[in-house]
């Protein structure tokens, strides 16, 4: 999709308008009644460290997700040499606080890495997501060199049959999905499916055999056991890397689900767009991966003051 045609018809032309309600294409869906926790979380309004720690418990808290002694892999995108407030990589405020609620519920070790598109130590460091988990008692873990990775087969894919994933995927008792919410030139949008190419080294093998398969096929080999969608600064164009702040609005914005397609969808619906319209959603939904008919689903939305 051109630019200029997404600004026109998708998140880009409704922020600029003032058109698009607090929670996007969200705000008219009710979906199911919550026996106890919900399915989706979707917060707005504050900073991205409390809108995580509001989320989390609207889907269970973090202990539902992690167990004492485990060892967790949190992975954000981290692809670009470029500051926060760019948004082409995940809010540090938002990973920091998840490495921390991690370590609060006993997990013995929290990593995070990214296989990098920009030169890794300068994506690392001038994203402010290096300094932020080593705070907060996290160990960033490079993702530069192939013998990181080992390859594994996905029986289950069709156009992605075998991949190169690197070892702390396979490794960790824990795998959360912590990606930005943002335009992409090849996909429309770079969501929580989307972000997983970051944890394979062949990922040119994707863009020359069906993209948008290739995402959803690495889901049936490997998915996150919780997804968190930073949404505080959103990249509305010139994505996945940006050109300056003139292409991010601060939506203030946080999606939670264990679910990867369902918080995609819910995701998307903030984009002003549907789900049905992204390929990969709809595929991995017709695969069974996760459900993207949010009306099927429990969803909590909160504003925060």
């Amino acid at each position: 999709m051109k630019r200029r045609d997404f600004l026109r018809t998708g998140i880009g032309a409704s922020l600029l308008s003032g058109a698009l309600p607090l929670f996007g294409g969200l705000e008219s869906v009710n979906g199911m009644p919550a026996s106890s926790d919900y399915d989706i979380a979707a917060v707005r309004g504050g900073n991205g460290a409390d809108m995580f720690d509001r989320a989390i418990e609207a889907i269970g808290g973090m202990g539902r997700y992690v167990k004492s002694g485990q060892k967790v892999l949190v992975k954000p995108n981290i692809g670009w040499d470029a500051p926060p407030e760019r948004a082409a990589n995940t809010n540090p405020d938002v990973v920091a606080r998840i490495v921390q609620r991690c370590k609060d519920a006993g997990a013995s070790e929290v990593y995070v890495f990214d296989n990098t598109c920009n030169k890794w130590d300068r994506c690392y460091r001038n994203s402010g997501i290096e300094d932020a988990v080593k705070a907060a008692g996290g160990k960033m873990i490079p993702g530069n060199t192939e013998s990181f990775y080992r390859e594994v087969e996905i029986p289950n894919g069709v156009s992605l049959k075998k991949a190169k994933v690197h070892k702390l995927v396979l490794e960790s008792d824990v795998f959360i999905n912590v990606p930005v919410m943002k335009h992409h030139s090849s996909t429309r949008i770079s969501l929580a499916m989307k972000n997983l190419m970051g944890v394979v080294w062949d990922r040119k093998f994707y863009h020359s055999n069906d993209l948008h398969q290739c995402i959803a096929d690495f889901c049936t080999y490997k998915k996150p056991d919780l997804n968190i969608i930073d949404g505080y600064n959103m990249m509305t164009k010139n994505g996945p890397r940006g050109v300056s702040v003139a292409d991010v609005t601060n939506l203030k914005a946080l999606i939670a689900s264990p679910d990867i397609v369902a918080a995609d969808a819910a995701a998307t619906k903030m984009f002003g767009l549907q789900p049905t319209e992204i390929g990969h959603i709809k595929i991995a939904h017709d695969m069974k991966l996760g459900n993207m008919n949010l009306e099927e689903l429990s969803i909590s939305k909160q504003k925060m003051a």
